[in-house]
């Protein structure tokens, strides 16, 4: 089995704060888990802690139920593939493959079969006799992930593998990647990146990480979950913030009204009152809060509550346009249709509809949003 469980981990550097504090997980067999956080916020060293690259300063790692605090990372069962390719230029891309392999002391005719069965399933049959140098830097890192795969690990950990190839190649890539997944039944996989997309699509389940800039949470967890679980149901301001691009929108505003599962609030900028169907029962009148709305969740000139805007730049992307809008609060984006026709100085009315708002209190944690609308949970 190739289960991970991190038991109160932590890391620190001399008398430095932690960079990773009291992490509790647990990957389970065959789960694709992905590390995901901005820049900074621990989640490369807690890969390199699970590969044995990093010390643990306190807590305990368990691989397939072994305890492997003291076990060197040769004999983990895990193999790594680097946002380097780390490939040995000298040597063709059977060699680099095959060189693992070579080091166990795995007798020829195998490691001739992992290899070629591995070039098979990444697309690399024609290129075994190239060397690096001949190589694009997609089937570089395919080289990387089909080195990896020979070994036949329990774990395979990726390390923002895709950071340095052209958004063609990444998209192609991470396709390849989930279709070795599921191609390794027993394999679990750890995956490092700071591109929520990545995520989104490849996840089985993401751990979020709090940013670097948080002091007292840097290196924590933020949230865990599947991935629409993070999108639909955040848990704070900096989770709904992160998961989704465009990026939420935020406004500030007060508790005007709290009613059976809706709070009305009032745009603090604006004096607009908005109904948000969300449970406020530990809210006050007057209390400020944060609401929040994604820019697909806005709809222009339909009915019901509103705010008005006025349009300041239309990115025409095809199927969709993002519309970025003035408001008294600040600036607005709203996802429209690609043919929407929407001219600069325009003032448009941009519904807010509520069973898509968001409410966050004056800690930034997001009140629990109601399952029904109102009238149907009553009915």
């Amino acid at each position: 089995m190739a289960t991970i469980r991190l038991t109160n981990v932590q890391k620190s550097y001399g008398d430095h704060p932690p960079v990773i504090r009291r992490v509790n997980l647990d990957i389970a067999q065959h789960e694709f888990c992905v590390f995901l956080g901005p820049s900074g916020c621990g989640k490369s060293t807690l890969l390199r802690m699970i590969a044995g690259l990093e010390d643990l300063s306190e807590g305990e790692l368990h691989i397939g139920g072994r305890f492997m605090n003291d076990v060197p990372a040769a004999g983990r069962g895990v193999a790594m593939v680097f946002q380097s390719y780390a490939l040995f230029p000298h040597m063709t891309v059977f060699d680099n493959m095959a060189f693992g392999l070579k080091i166990a002391k795995q007798p020829k005719d195998v490691i001739d079969r992992k290899v070629r069965e591995a070039a098979r399933i990444l697309q690399l049959d024609s290129f075994l006799d190239r060397f690096p140098k001949a190589l694009s830097g997609g089937q570089r890192q395919r080289v990387a992930i089909g080195r990896a795969i020979v070994r036949e690990p329990g774990v395979f950990l990726f390390d923002e593998p895709l950071s340095n190839l052209d958004a063609a190649l990444r998209g192609q890539t991470r396709v390849e990647i989930a279709r070795l997944h599921q191609r390794f039944a027993n394999a679990s996989v750890v995956y490092v990146t700071h591109d929520q997309v990545e995520a989104m699509t490849l996840a089985d389940r993401i751990v979020l990480l709090h940013e670097g800039a948080d002091t007292e949470r840097f290196g924590s967890i933020a949230q865990t979950g599947a991935p629409l679980d993070l999108y639909h149901h955040p848990k704070s301001r900096f989770v709904a913030g992160f998961i989704g691009s465009p990026r939420m929108n935020f406004v500030d505003a007060v508790v005007d009204s709290i009613g059976a599962g809706r709070v009305t609030v009032t745009l603090a900028k604006s004096g607009e009152r908005l109904v948000a169907y969300v449970d406020g029962q530990h809210l006050q009148r007057g209390q400020p809060v944060t609401l929040g709305v994604r820019p697909e969740h806005l709809c222009l000139d339909v009915e019901g509550q509103a705010i008005q805007c006025v349009t300041v730049l239309s990115e025409r992307l095809g199927e969709h346009s993002y519309i970025h809008a003035d408001h008294a609060a600040g600036t607005l984006v709203a996802k429209a249709p690609g043919d929407t026709l929407v001219g600069s100085g325009e003032r448009i009315r941009v519904h807010v509809p509520p069973s898509a708002c968001h409410v966050f209190d004056a800690d930034g944690i997001a009140l629990r949003r109601s399952p029904l609308e109102p009238e149907r949970a009553a009915a």
